[in-house]
């Protein structure tokens, strides 16, 4: 069962590292990413947009993480029980409002969890390609890849401050939600 289950702690880097490569140009700032099991992908596509990206281990203290003068924070993605990991929340609840955050799945959750939500799990959870997602912002629908057994609960979400903005459209969970005046969004998605 991942109820429970600390993954995070195992996948995550040991200590903070710059990824880059040969060809980058680096003069957009700096992202500095929280690593919960980070996909290298993603690191690649804020390289390529000429940011330079900063990995730190997921239980940075966020003092150390503003040191960078972070343009932003990424949450990654990552295994596991977000309920697991409450440092990490305690953390991101320093930094909320501070630094623009955006946030993918186990970071989603672990979001959530910093602005007061709840988490749970999944009956079934979200695994493989061709999830439908609507975007209550346009009402266009997406179709997304998910690796995800928790997720947030809806009605915990603080309501004037924080929208939810994303909907699976198989079971009606949250996909995603953001908030303009703390600066930030969130995704369950990849």
């Amino acid at each position: 069962a991942m109820e429970r289950l600390d993954l995070v702690s195992q996948v995550s880097c040991n200590a903070p590292y710059l990824f880059s490569e040969k060809e980058w140009k680096q003069d957009a700032g700096t992202i500095v990413v929280y690593d919960f099991g980070v996909k290298w992908n993603i690191l690649r596509h804020f390289g390529k947009r000429g940011f330079k990206v900063q990995v730190v281990p997921y239980n940075t203290p966020a003092e150390e993480v503003m040191k960078y003068r972070p343009k932003a924070i990424l949450l990654s993605n990552g295994p596991g029980d977000p309920a697991t990991v409450p440092s990490s929340v305690q953390e991101i609840q320093k930094i909320v409002g501070k630094v623009p955050i955006l946030a993918i799945c186990m970071g989603h959750q672990l979001l959530a969890r910093a602005v007061g939500a709840q988490t749970y799990k999944l009956k079934f959870g979200h695994h493989g390609i061709n999830h439908p997602v609507k975007d209550l912002s346009n009402n266009k629908i997406i179709i997304t890849s998910q690796n995800h057994g928790f997720a947030v609960r809806a009605e915990t979400l603080p309501g004037k401050e924080v929208q939810l903005n994303h909907i699976n459209l198989n079971d009606g969970t949250v996909e995603g939600f953001c908030s303009d005046s703390l600066r930030f969004y969130s995704v369950q998605f990849h």
